[in-house]
């Protein structure tokens, strides 16, 4: 696999985790969210939930990310929520070699951790709807998912015995 997607609800630690990994590897670090055009940024602080029509087109944009780092030899992680099978198969067509990450994780426990989360635009009420829309990945190929809880080394660690 030269791509990795670290996927999981808002606060289970994708950008943490990712980075990590990419600390730990030398891959190149895409960070989903920095790809989220103003109007779902607008629409997410206002405290409303993103729907399939919103997520397309960064979806697209993400797969586009991916092919073209992975055309040019490079290995690349992406923390991206990919909460849908249909998210998931739109990053697969763009790199179909991809594995993912699941971080697992309660309601509660990212309700948490979102609420204590500075400066970021996703706001813990949103947390319900991520739920709502998260179809875990059992079954898939290529999907290892770990316990969102465990220490980050720990998470990292068993990440990379998977990847290797």
């Amino acid at each position: 696999m030269r791509a990795v997607v670290v996927m999981g609800v808002a606060g289970c630690g994708k950008s943490t985790v990712g980075a990590a990994i990419c600390n730990r590897t030398g891959a190149r670090m895409i960070e989903g969210d920095a790809f989220h055009p103003q109007s779902n940024i607008r629409k997410m602080s206002a405290g409303i939930p993103l729907d399939d029509a919103d997520r397309a087109g960064w979806l697209a944009r993400l797969g586009e990310e991916l092919a073209s780092t992975v055309a040019t030899g490079d290995t690349a992680v992406l923390a991206c929520s990919a909460l849908k099978r249909r998210y998931r198969d739109t990053l697969r067509a763009a790199a179909p070699d991809v594995g993912f990450v699941y971080l697992a994780l309660t309601p509660t426990e990212a309700a948490e951790r979102v609420s204590h989360r500075p400066g970021h635009f996703m706001p813990a009420t949103l947390i319900e709807s991520q739920f709502r829309d998260l179809e875990t990945p059992t079954g898939e190929p290529r999907v290892l998912t770990v316990n969102a809880t465990d220490p980050w080394p720990s998470i990292v660690d068993a990440v990379l015995a998977w990847w290797r």
